[in-house]
């Protein structure tokens, strides 16, 4: 674990390096901007068509469901509580609660899992980044946001709309092909895979180019904390708890857990600006939590180890 961590670290740094270089000109943003839309659009869906098309699809996917969707509404309801009881701001209770509900199951889950567990996990953090993540984020997340922030634009789209995306298309289709038997051509079946040896790499070089200390301020401290306390440590114990009541065998239940216990996705910075929330206290929560999750994470990974499942 730890020396796959290692390598993660590494690949984020020389985002992160980029950040402060700008070599040829290029921000990180733009730098960014360009990675995440050639992944979002093209190597993400190779990939998932790829799993998927010859996954182990059942019953057990449905569990991913409820343990994602379980974890995640955990969450929602701790931060809530806090944010009522402490009577935060809006537009920060509404970065909070993304910060703290949402994990960034696929740009860190993914490649953390594939290196810890084997090319089998995958499917585990593909499963559950379409299956529970993403499809409650588009739906009740968005609604959260709209209802702590501000929507400017007049004909706002419906949140069901936000589903009509690239990833649940190729998911569509590949489970569609799972379930009907057929097999995936020599030819294609190399086609993807090549096309899904890039996601890994962009995706960790992406976050390191995400991650910004200038966020970091004293001023967010108390805000973020709640964050990390929830993120880090309250979700996975309740995800180990839910597993109780739930069909899935030995390292399926430790690789499912460890993927819910990944640090805030980057992809909430997107509805932090789009709806004005808290910026600024998001980008915060992204970057400390993916820091210390350089330590959480080969913790809750020995814990997963040593229980008997």
């Amino acid at each position: 674990m730890n020396s796959t961590l290692i390598q993660m670290t590494l690949l984020m740094a020389c985002g992160a390096v980029w950040r402060m270089l700008k070599p040829a000109g290029l921000s990180a943003e733009q730098t960014r901007l360009a990675l995440t839309t050639v992944v979002y659009y093209l190597l993400l869906p190779a990939m998932v068509l790829e799993v998927l098309w010859s996954a182990d699809i059942g019953v057990h996917s449905f569990q991913y469901t409820l343990l994602g969707v379980g974890c995640i509404v955990f969450a929602m309801l701790c931060i809530w509580i806090v944010g009522t009881v402490f009577k935060f701001e809006h537009r920060r209770l509404g970065a909070m609660v993304l910060a703290a509900a949402f994990p960034n199951v696929t740009y860190l889950g993914l490649p953390v899992l594939e290196q810890t567990f084997g090319s089998w996990a995958r499917s585990v953090a593909i499963q559950i980044d379409l299956f529970a993540t993403s499809p409650l984020l588009f739906t009740v997340g968005i609604m959260i946001v709209r209802h702590y922030g501000e929507d400017s634009e007049e004909n706002s789209k419906s949140v069901v709309s936000f589903l009509n995306a690239p990833p649940f298309w190729a998911a569509a289709i590949a489970v569609t092909l799972n379930l009907n038997g057929m097999v995936a051509p020599e030819w294609l079946a190399g086609a993807l895979q090549k096309l899904s040896a890039a996601v890994v790499p962009l995706m960790l070089f992406s976050l390191g180019l995400a991650l910004s200390w200038k966020a970091v301020t004293v001023r967010n401290l108390p805000y973020v904390i709640p964050v990390i306390v929830i993120k880090m440590a309250l979700m996975p114990l309740f995800a180990i708890a839910l597993l109780n009541y739930l069909q899935l065998d030995g390292d399926y239940r430790a690789a499912a857990v460890l993927d819910l216990a990944m640090p805030s996705m980057v992809l909430g910075i997107v509805f932090c600006d789009r709806y004005r929330l808290d910026s600024s206290l998001y980008a915060m929560a992204v970057t400390v939590t993916t820091v210390i999750s350089l330590v959480t994470l080969p913790f809750w990974h020995g814990v997963l180890m040593k229980m008997s499942f």
